[in-house]
């Protein structure tokens, strides 16, 4: 009778430990979500001041076609990423677009001046400050996630329960700086 007692206390205590390990994996996936939701969030402002950026810029640069075929075509690709790894491809030539927008301003001394510009230029370096925080809180959730994953005994019920790893939000070398929008 003691033996069976004592079975079932390791047995309780062993659930109660696995419940909360699962409970904490949930916990972690759901942050996650949310913190990528946050990311979106602010590379959807991003995307909403791009076009009225090009148009005050095309006012002045009427013959910058090809530059502004590219911030299009790059913020329609962004817009539609499908995946995490999708998003940082986009984004690197987004901002690649977006650098030669900027390049082409500097052609433009009464452009730089224009305060709807001015205005839109400080806003975009205002989201590009929020998207820097949104994407290393989204990293550091990530790591926390996989990390809860890949200890013992948390591997155990991650694999029990298929949770599968988050993609980091990575973006190349040369875009690792924020857009210069400075004049």
């Amino acid at each position: 009778m003691e033996i069976a007692v004592l079975f079932l206390i390791i047995f309780a205590v062993i659930l109660i430990l696995a419940v909360g390990i699962y409970n904490r994996l949930v916990n972690l996936r759901n942050r996650c979500d949310n913190s990528w939701a946050q990311v979106d969030v602010q590379l959807r402002r991003r995307y909403d001041l791009i076009p009225n950026l090009v148009e005050t810029v095309k006012g002045y640069a009427k013959h910058e076609r090809e530059v502004f075929e590219k911030v299009t075509e790059a913020r329609s690709k962004a817009i539609n990423a499908g995946t995490v790894k999708e998003q940082g491809q986009a984004e690197n030539m987004l901002t690649g677009a977006l650098k030669s927008l900027f390049a082409v301003v500097e052609n433009y001394p009464e452009l730089k001046a224009n305060q709807n510009f001015l205005m839109l230029q400080e806003e975009l370096a205002g989201t590009e400050g929020k998207i820097a925080y949104a994407r290393q809180f989204y990293n550091d959730m990530v790591m926390k996630f996989n990390t809860k994953q890949q200890v013992f005994p948390s591997n155990i019920i991650a694999n029990m329960f298929n949770f599968n790893e988050n993609e980091y939000f990575e973006i190349e070398e040369e875009a690792r700086g924020p857009v210069e929008v400075k004049f």
